[in-house]
């Protein structure tokens, strides 16, 4: 039988530096940032319009409409100079989470696999949403695989798509995130709300665990486990017992 890993102590988690970019048009950077601050992290902001990362420990792209969502969502934020920066990080190992528009992001700029599309019902959809957690990883750690969790969902372009020879890899490679449960609210193939990248660090999510963090204003505290994940994973990895 072997002995837990220790959790790091607040001290630790608090050295964790987690930045969140605004780009025109990005309305969730704040909530961002106070789920950072919730978990016990430090979060940086950083500008879409500038090539300097603040040295950050991790990587948030929120949610919003980024540069209006004109030509396709996240397609010229995928273009601005922040990326190129965010980019080269990730393929160095900086963890990355795309939430919402952030995940369009991430796919139109190629870290992740498949598309989102506009919604197949045409409306705009805003609602508490089950989840079921598929994937272990740096932003998971801390939820046991197959957990149901409840997180809002709100977007007209969430619909996850690919090619049957993307979505059959992502499947068979473990690289879904989460699925919708109780429904999907957007036609997403699969029921897939969120995927992965092999390693594990570089995670989109359709819904908003950011918005379900704290009893007063979430319909749970859900949403945090994603962020004390990504703590605890760089405090860990800083002291040589990454999970």
């Amino acid at each position: 039988m072997t002995a837990a890993v220790p959790r790091p102590g607040s001290d630790d988690l608090a050295q964790v530096r987690v930045g969140i970019v605004t780009f025109p048009g990005s309305l969730d950077d704040g909530d961002a940032a106070r789920a950072v601050r919730l978990a016990g992290g430090s979060p940086v902001a950083l500008w879409h319009g500038t090539h300097d990362l603040d040295s950050v420990d991790a990587v948030i792209l929120p949610g919003g409409f980024s540069y209006g969502d004109y030509l396709r969502a996240g397609a010229i934020a995928s273009f601005s100079p922040i990326m190129r920066e965010v980019i080269d990080a990730a393929k160095r190992g900086v963890p990355v989470l795309g939430i919402c528009n952030g995940f369009q992001v991430l796919c139109e700029s190629g870290l992740l696999p498949g598309a989102l599309t506009r919604n197949a019902h045409l409306h705009f959809r805003n609602r508490d949403q089950r989840l079921r957690i598929a994937a272990r990883t740096a932003w998971t750690g801390d939820f046991a695989e197959g957990v149901e969790i409840v997180v809002p969902v709100k977007n007209g372009e969430g619909r996850y798509v690919g090619t049957v020879e993307t979505l059959d890899a992502v499947e068979a490679e473990g690289r879904v995130l989460a699925r919708y449960v109780g429904g999907n609210p957007n036609g997403s193939a699969r029921d897939i709300a969120g995927v992965t990248d092999p390693t594990g660090r570089i995670v989109g999510l359709m819904p908003h665990p950011e918005h379900a963090v704290e009893e007063l204003t979430g319909p749970s505290t859900d949403g945090l486990g994603f962020f004390t994940s990504i703590l605890v994973s760089i405090s860990r990895a800083g002291a040589g017992t990454a999970a």
